[in-house]
């Protein structure tokens, strides 16, 4: 028999079934913080398979128990934590169960008959994402267990405090960090303590929410558990703290919204910013209403939608710290925002027509800017539009001439558009839309999202060809803020809505910046008067099957913060393409917006603007900084300049770091690594990388056969060169090259006098560097089918390679993986050598791009069963910007898992460049840990 009066804690799952193993995870944490501060010596902490026996049997007897355990609900969030107490009446409720069979409720019935219940049960349910077999928890779960273990430590440290009355006065101090501020928190505070009937205050203290509750101890306890379990939908709490309160009981009565302080607080977590969220249905109705006040309102916005970073000077939120600060509110506003029950109570963007932001174009004001856009993009013209995170340039999606003018101004010929709809009917009617996709298109965040187009054979297309050319997929976006919704509805059409910038250049924020930079792209301005703060570009996502690719994290995503054990504050730098960099401290990392390209002065100006933004807002001053190998890389010149320890990564590294980080894995792990092009540790250059390796370091183990780049930088802009330079100088791994009368069809497409320089300079190896690139050999094969002998951005060919493939069948291409050197190596000639074989026989280059691919994935699975067969982990890592492609990571996946092999790819990380700096602070992190 269990002693009587103790507190039972305890965790129910199985940790072989992936999510299901929370509860086991959660108590593993409290065993571990058990070491550096006691438990209460009457505290019991058990696991638990879930069988009711022996559940009864642990909590009988307890005065409190507290378990923890999987849940699934219908709809569900991963991640989402419930809390069930015994005496709130709601354990029965079927909407939330146990993963192992047994509702809560059912589990409680039982104990009551057979008089086995604790004197108080307290459950901690955290819904699952995965539960098959197989061990590590979904990033969203393992996010969860930290919070989850202290909120569990609460409990217990209020345990002491609760007479058998529950009509002890109990004064807590509470802190609230993570993303608290900007999303209605203090608003959900204040109705919360008044309707719980407590006294006290909430306030804004630098980065987090503070304040002091009063009341019956049960009441302040249910208070605590709200603030985790029952946060705004925009809010991410990450960690409540409960301390004595400072006074006996607050002054006055009653709860109130203090006055926020900016620093002084006790805490110094890392502050955490509010991205951007999209216009909500409340306000969307408002804007549509006649009666309403704020009816056609184009800056409509309230506490759970509006700008947040993008026009956030300083902390803690509010109104005088951001670009809003030069709108006095009117008293109808100042009304609002003093209302505890008006949606827009404390909402600091808060305006109307009478007091806020207003429309321009040229002279006109309102209204009439709004009609004159309407009227330019109605004749054909391209208007440049003031958005939230920077302008954009618009024009009829429909329209062939418009689009071609709009890419011969921005300077633009091939990279997809993105679309603008007005709503999910208008984006069904363009693309094929599954669950993930249509929950992306429609979330907060409003990323464009990367569609298959839809057929429209026998009907004019209402979208031009020039807005993606050549491709089988259309990114389309719904509407972010009420102007976009004014203007699509006036013109009733979709709209091309693309980033307000010339080639390479940063988009432009600046009113007078963007006239100077966009007046020879636009027809006209359709500006305002609120300021810009940070530049914010549209995110981009896409969607494999149920997984979620993130392609670009900007507006709507950053800076949201991930998950990332760092204790002492590093930075990534990140890389030259797609650059963004990381911010990582207590717990978290911040990975700055989308820069673009750091090619040139201005992109490299508005990375260093956006980073000591960020280093303020945040309040993260790094001690170290990691950065690429590349000395080349405008981003490692710039951080050996910094006076700060510095970290080397390697590039392929930082990629599946940046995938295992995300994922929470821990030792180590098989890491692919495909991409264009990033320097090895040996001084040449990689991108078909097969990686054993852990945070700290890695080991390569196999990688893509070299081939020469004739010229450099030039191949990557010529596939064609790309092409020859495989044709003539691929490394040669026992497999003859292709022979002459292979390929003169395609060398006599082109200009003789290239082919006999390139032949010249591959045959001296001059200005030849080798790599062994998996996004180079995409490149030489869309130049060998025909589909492209130049490109004008970076991934082009592999895209029109991917777009050609369709869903075509295929019969896979010849391919050898040879040991060379001790490294499993592809050689990719005998692939080569078919595709032109099967080509001169007639097969066609749809079906060719197809085997491509599938030759690939074969590859991909063959090279780490060779390494798994040699020890390697069974846990894969996929990074680089190769898996954006839908097709090879469907056929990788595929193969690697029926190989038995766990398969993980970023979701909220970006898997191309974007992550690269997110992997840098990983690796940073577990090299100082290792020094430690």
């Amino acid at each position: 028999m269990r002693r009587r009066g103790r507190i039972a804690v305890i965790g129910v799952g199985n940790e072989f079934r992936r999510d299901d193993g929370v509860g086991w995870a959660v108590l593993a944490r409290l065993r571990e913080r058990a070491e550096q501060r006691a438990l209460p010596p009457d505290t019991d902490l058990a696991t638990c398979d879930g069988d009711p026996g022996r559940l009864l049997g642990l909590w009988e007897g307890a005065r409190l128990a507290v378990v923890v355990d999987a849940a699934h609900t219908r709809p569900g969030t991963p991640g989402r934590v419930h809390r069930l107490a015994l005496d709130a009446g709601c354990l029965a409720q079927p909407s939330t169960t146990s993963s192992h069979g047994l509702g809560l409720g059912e589990a409680v019935e039982l104990a009551r008959v057979l008089g086995m219940l604790p004197e108080r049960l307290v459950v901690y349910a955290v819904e699952g994402a995965e539960s098959e077999l197989g061990t590590g928890l979904s990033p969203a779960v393992a996010a969860a267990v930290e919070p989850v273990a202290t909120a569990v430590e609460d409990e217990i440290a209020r345990s002491g405090d609760v007479s058998a009355g529950g009509a002890a006065m109990t004064v807590r101090h509470f802190s609230v960090e993570g993303i608290v501020q900007g999303v209605g928190f203090r608003p959900f505070v204040y109705r919360t303590a008044a309707g719980l009937g407590l006294d006290g205050w909430v306030a804004n203290v630098d980065g987090h929410v503070e304040g002091e509750v009063c009341g019956p101890t049960r009441a302040v306890e249910e208070f605590a558990a709200r603030l985790r379990t029952d946060a705004p939908a925009l809010a991410r709490v990450r960690r409540v703290r409960l301390t004595n309160g400072v006074h006996a009981r607050p002054s006055d009565p009653g709860f109130q919204v203090r006055l926020s302080a900016p620093g002084g607080g006790r805490d110094t977590a890392a502050r955490e910013i509010p991205p951007d969220a999209a216009i909500c249905d409340a306000c969307l109705g408002e804007l549509y209403d006649p009666r309403d006040r704020r009816y056609r309102y184009p800056f409509i916005n309230c506490t759970d939608c509006g700008p947040r970073a993008t026009i956030i000077e300083g902390l803690p939120y509010d109104r005088i710290r951001t670009t809003m600060r030069r709108f006095p509110l009117c008293g109808e506003c100042a009304a609002e925002y003093a209302d505890s029950g008006d949606r827009r109570f404390h909402a600091e963007p808060v305006a109307c027509p009478a007091c806020g932001p207003r429309l321009a174009w040229e002279e006109l004001r309102g209204e009439e800017a709004l009609r004159a856009a309407v009227r330019t993009v109605d004749r054909g013209g391209i208007v440049a539009l003031k958005g939230l995170g920077g302008y954009q340039l618009v024009c009829d999606a429909g329209d062939p001439v418009a689009v071609a003018e709009l890419r011969r101004r921005k300077r633009r010929p091939a990279k997809p558009f993105a679309v603008m709809v007005a709503d999910l009917a208008a984006a069904a009617r363009l693309a094929q839309i599954g669950a993930g996709e249509r929950a992306a298109l429609t979330s907060p965040e409003r990323p464009v999202v990367l569609l298959g187009r839809r057929r429209w054979r026998g009907r004019a297309a209402p979208l031009a060809p020039e807005v993606h050319p050549g491709l089988s997929r259309v990114g389309l976006f719904l509407p972010t803020t009420g102007l976009h919704h004014l203007l699509l509805d006036e013109l009733a059409r979709p709209l091309v809505v693309t980033s307000g910038n010339l080639s390479h250049e940063p988009i432009a924020i600046d009113d007078e910046e963007a006239r100077g930079s966009l007046a020879a792209v636009s027809d006209g301005f359709l500006t305002h008067d609120r300021p810009i703060r940070s530049r914010y570009d549209d995110s981009v996502v896409c969607f494999t099957g149920r997984t979620r690719i993130t392609v670009r994290r900007a507006r709507g995503l950053a800076p949201a913060p991930l998950p990332l054990a760092v204790g002492r504050p590093v930075a990534g730098g990140g890389a030259q393409l797609k650059h963004t960099f990381t911010l990582a401290a207590d717990g978290r990392a911040h990975i700055g917006p989308h820069t673009g390209d750091l090619a040139d002065l201005p992109t490299h100006e508005a990375f260093t603007t956006s980073y000591g933004h960020l280093k303020e807002l945040t309040g993260i001053e790094p001690a170290v900084l990691a950065h690429d190998l590349h000395p080349g890389y405008l981003s490692t010149r710039w951080a050996t300049e910094q006076p700060l320890c510095r970290v080397p990564v390697q590039h392929h590294h930082a990629h599946v770091a940046a995938c295992a980080a995300e994922h929470g894995v821990r030792g180590r792990f098989l890491g692919i690594a495909y991409d264009g092009l990033g320097l090895g540790d040996d001084g040449t250059l990689w991108g078909g990388e097969i990686l054993v390796a852990d945070l700290s370091g890695y080991r390569r183990v196999g990688r893509f056969a070299t081939a020469p780049l004739p010229g450099g930088d030039a191949a990557v802009r010529h596939p064609s060169r790309t092409a020859l330079g495989h044709l003539l100088g691929g490394e040669m791994l026992g497999a003859p090259r292709p022979y002459p009368w292979l390929t003169r069809p395609f060398t006599d497409r082109l200009d003789p006098a290239e082919v006999a320089a390139v032949r010249a300079m591959v045959a001296r190896d001059v200005n030849c560097p080798r790599a062994s690139s998996a996004g180079r050999l995409f490149d030489t094969a869309a130049a060998l089918l025909g589909l492209t002998d130049q490109v004008s951005y970076e991934g082009e060919a592999a895209v029109l390679l991917e777009a050609a493939a369709g869903d075509e069948h295929a019969v896979p291409l010849a391919h050898r993986v040879v040991r060379e050197r001790g490294l499993w190596v592809y050689d990719s000639v005998p692939t080569l050598s078919d595709l032109l074989r099967r080509q001169r026989d007639g097969e066609p280059p749809a079906r060719l791009a197809a085997a491509f691919h599938l030759t690939l994935a074969i590859v991909t699975a063959e090279l780490p069963a060779r390494a798994v067969g040699e020890g390697a982990p069974r846990t894969v890592c996929l990074g680089g910007g190769c898996f954006v492609n839908r097709r090879l990571l469907t056929e990788v996946k595929r193969r690697l898992q029926a190989a038995g092999l766990r398969v993980l790819v970023g979701g909220q990380v970006p898997v191309g460049d974007g992550g690269i700096s997110y992997g840098q602070a990983a690796v940073a992190v577990a090299r100082l840990a290792g020094e430690g």
